[in-house]
């Protein structure tokens, strides 16, 4: 398990975060938001249950983040874990396994509404587990298979659900309108998770 300290610190939040993550946009997003945190990196199976809905599937990939981790949660801590889904028609669009599955996915986007779900586990000194999700209605505008082919060479948005980041060119480039948290595309609804905080650590 690699971890490491950001020394950063918001006003009214005395506790530390471990986050359970090693993605950049996770990281970068509670650097600015001034939070004091570690990063606890490690591998976890993220397979769920074929039964679930997709709501449902995100947020039980998010507790289990939350579970496998198996340091120590000091009183003064709280770990953090996430997971993110782009979810088209009704079907769950994981990361990308090629170059042409990325293709695949970007020409089933490309032109339509999809919806991103991110789901947050707060997990506590005594185990227990605070678990919320929010949901982000995306619309592409019709991409040309010359501008796909652009962006996964100059991109290669392979570590990502749905094969794009909207925090990337794709996002100035094809999306024409969001409906939800813009955060929450990126892979953490900050303002929900600092709701979330604050109501843990004042109880």
């Amino acid at each position: 398990m690699m971890m490491s300290t950001e020394q950063s610190r918001i006003p009214y939040l005395n506790h530390k975060i471990i986050l359970a993550s090693k993605s950049p946009r996770r990281i970068a997003l509670l650097k600015q938001l001034g939070i004091t945190f570690e990063v606890a990196a490690y591998e976890v199976d993220e397979s769920f249950p074929a039964n679930l809905h997709a709501a449902a599937a995100v947020r039980f990939i998010a507790e289990k983040k939350a579970r496998a981790f198996t340091g120590t949660i000091e009183a003064d801590q709280l770990l953090v874990a996430a997971d993110t889904v782009v979810v088209h028609d009704g079907c769950i669009m994981g990361k990308p396994t090629s170059e042409a599955h990325a293709s695949k996915l970007l020409e089933r986007l490309s032109g339509t509404a999809h919806e991103v779900i991110t789901a947050v586990a707060i997990r506590q000194p005594n185990d227990a587990i605070y678990l919320f999700h929010e949901i982000t209605e995306v619309q592409f505008r019709e991409l040309t298979a010359e501008e796909i082919a652009y962006y996964l060479r100059h991109y290669q948005p392979y570590d990502k659900a749905g094969s794009y980041g909207i925090q990337e060119w794709i996002g100035l480039a094809a999306v024409e309108r969001i409906n939800g948290p813009y955060t929450n595309v990126v892979g953490l609804p900050t303002a929900a998770l600092c709701v979330a905080l604050q109501q843990l650590t004042t109880r």
